[in-house]
């Protein structure tokens, strides 16, 4: 295979880039020089919020009379061809390049100024540029906030528009089957031992508590996560940003998106450190804690079939074994559990990258982006997987239920206020060891008679 080159340049001499792309000498260093991983490019989601907020700075660039309006023009049409897709193969660059993802805003940078000549006409690499990607697409702006911006931007959107509802739908499929089971009375375990009945329903409105109190958690922290940091341009100090560049910038940003951003309240915060993102991801991760939860309880009450607990039955959707014919696993409960694990991995890494904000700049920005990025996405994902394959078909095993039921020792706990612990407690163990039931050893010891035993365990009321 041959590789056709043009050259183009930039402050430390010139570099070779392929003919066919529209990225330039930056880039082209970046992608030399960080061969690292295989995770791929930048998430798209961060160089699509790049483009919103490159289109809006030119736009407010005119409007401060520092921009014409031909050049406000073919910024804001390549920004259009970016957020609409049309690019994504321009944007190489991996996640592990520099800390403040300077290069990944040179990439876009690059993109729209080459790209532009390339709508007017010039063949790249050849004549002269009408924009410059430096003194123009990156006009009143540094990388620092730039990137900052568009991790926000991007953050904010993908739990808005995919997370909080995938969410939303598992939360109201367990709801649901909450209130269907409402009357279906079984033995609940504490210690993974028998303990006193509860209903299915009681034990699933545990597990929709759970979501709500986590999707609280989440939303709060889309108020500190709204706030961007555009305008703050090196340091925070706005060095080189005009006067009322950085709010005009968020009322375009805020009519593209639909979305309440806001001006960072301190703008050297938003620079050197990322809270917000490490609060937002850490509602991620007590989310992904629940549903851990959440999985087991229900993995563990379809176990079986014949061996296990077997309460309820899960929906068979693929065959379970290779070696083994007609077995079923639990897969969506699985697939769930792996999500959160890694999520919860992401939030440690997150949480260091957080730490790593030294003096005016945090330098683990892309790492912060990618990993939220991707937790949301996979906990949209498998939310919506296992309301739609797991929780959606979930009905009662009624006969196993009962015969747990009725074989619990755990009853005889409705007789204590009567009869007192000790003698509760020598009725239990008799049934256990002789095999026979509460009511047998509680009439077998003269503590009771047929009569009391039936009035004082009444299973309905125990619950």
């Amino acid at each position: 295979m041959i590789f056709r080159f043009r050259i183009e340049k930039d402050t430390l001499g010139t570099v070779q880039v392929p003919i066919d792309k529209y990225w330039g000498a930056q880039t082209e260093r970046s992608r030399n020089n960080f061969k690292i991983g295989l995770e791929g490019s930048m998430p798209i989601e961060i160089i699509h919020s790049f483009a919103l907020l490159k289109k809006a700075a030119a736009y407010v660039n005119f409007e401060l009379g520092i921009l014409s309006k031909k050049k406000r023009d073919l910024i804001s049409l390549v920004c259009d061809e970016i957020i609409e897709g049309k690019l994504d193969d321009q944007f190489p660059l991996v996640i592990w390049q520099t800390g403040s993802g300077t290069h990944s805003n040179m990439n876009v940078n690059e993109v729209i100024a080459n790209r532009s000549h390339v709508l007017m006409g010039g063949v790249l690499g050849k004549g002269s540029y009408l924009i410059h990607p430096n003194d123009d697409v990156n006009k009143s702006q540094s990388s620092n906030d730039t990137y900052s911006t568009a991790m926000h931007i991007a953050c904010y959107k993908k739990l808005i528009e995919k997370t909080i509802p995938s969410i939303e739908k598992l939360r109201r499929s367990l709801e649901k089957k909450s209130n269907s089971f409402k009357n279906v009375i079984k033995i609940g375990r504490t210690h993974l031992m028998d303990a006193v009945p509860i209903t299915l329903g009681q034990e699933f409105s545990g597990y929709v508590s759970q979501i709500d109190h986590g999707l609280n958690s989440l939303i709060k922290t889309l108020e500190h996560l709204s706030e961007l940091a555009i305008g703050a341009t090196a340091v925070g100090t706005g060095l080189n940003s005009p006067k009322g560049y950085d709010s005009k910038v968020i009322e375009y940003i805020c009519r593209y998106t639909g979305f309440p951003f806001k001006m960072a309240n301190n703008k050297f915060e938003s620079l050197a450190s990322h809270d917000a993102i490490v609060e937002s991801h850490s509602s991620l991760k007590q989310i992904a804690i629940s549903l851990i939860k959440i999985s087991n309880d229900i993995r563990f009450l379809s176990s079986g079939p014949r061996s296990g607990i077997g309460e309820i039955f899960i929906p068979e959707n693929e065959p379970g074994s290779s070696i083994m014919p007609g077995k079923i696993n639990p897969s969506q409960c699985e697939a769930l559990i792996m999500v959160c694990t890694q999520i919860i991995g992401h939030d440690m890494s997150i949480s260091l990258a957080g730490a790593s904000g030294n003096y005016e700049l945090n330098v683990c920005k892309p790492l912060m982006a990618y990993n939220f990025l991707q937790s949301a996405q996979l906990l949209s994902d498998s939310c919506y997987s296992f309301s739609e394959f797991c929780v959606k078909g979930i009905i009662p095993n009624y006969k196993r239920i009962k015969e747990l039921l009725d074989k619990s020792l755990m009853l005889v706990t409705a007789l204590t206020p009567r009869i007192g612990y000790e003698k509760s407690a020598k009725i239990a163990k008799c049934a256990y060891k002789n095999n026979t039931t509460l009511k047998e050893e509680a009439i077998r010891l003269g503590y009771l008679t047929i009569k009391e035993f039936d009035q004082l365990v009444k299973i309905d009321k125990m619950v």
